[in-house]
């Protein structure tokens, strides 16, 4: 089965929202003022404490230091970490020791056979496969053709666009934002769609 995560919960509603469908992971974008999403630590603190015990917590962070990752990773307002920056080896090995092994996953943009080179050389747990951060733009997928270990699949996926991509791209998680929301915020209905067509798979 086919793993999902809505990312980018940033008000009480949301979580609700993410309460009521059920998806097996939330994301939560963590001290990246760039983003829109962003949420502070004490915000993210309050947001994790609404959430339901069914759906996983992850934090995504840019470039962040490894010990303010680790700490809320520690604490539990966040299991899993999603790096979306330039982290490298040195640092998933640093957030490791600190955490005691706790999951990390790590992005990467998807633009060569070389993006995907890095991808499939990194130590992480997992690999989010992106077109960018929060582009809500498909990559292009024929590059996936020889791709051989598990991967979240992100970047302009909806809940129409879901089933297709699942079937042609067998990804071990799909990865949804933009494409779950109405004039920049959290849609309730798309993100039980979203859900619901993940499950379908």
């Amino acid at each position: 089965m086919t793993r999902i995560k809505i990312c980018g919960l940033s008000r009480p509603e949301d979580v609700d929202a993410v309460n009521r469908a059920r998806p097996d992971f939330c994301g939560f974008v963590v001290n990246f003022p760039a983003s829109r999403r962003s949420v502070t630590e004490e915000t993210l603190r309050a947001l994790r404490g609404r959430l339901c015990d069914a759906v996983t917590p992850v934090g995504v962070f840019v470039d962040q230091p490894a010990e303010a990752v680790a700490r809320l990773q520690n604490e539990g307002a966040v299991a899993v970490a999603q790096l979306h920056g330039g982290e490298d080896e040195a640092y998933l090995a640093c957030l490791r020791r600190l955490t005691g092994g706790k999951p990390v996953w790590k992005a990467f943009r998807v633009r060569s056979e070389a993006d995907l080179a890095a991808a499939r050389a990194s130590s992480a747990d997992l690999v989010l496969l992106d077109n960018g951060q929060g582009t809500g733009q498909m990559f292009d997928w024929s590059l996936l053709a020889h791709w051989d270990r598990p991967f979240f699949l992100a970047g302009g996926l909806t809940p129409q666009t879901l089933p297709a991509a699942i079937r042609t791209l067998r990804p071990w998680g799909v990865d949804l934002s933009s494409g779950v929301e109405t004039a920049g915020y959290k849609d309730p209905q798309k993100i039980q769609a979203a859900v619901a067509a993940a499950r379908e798979e």
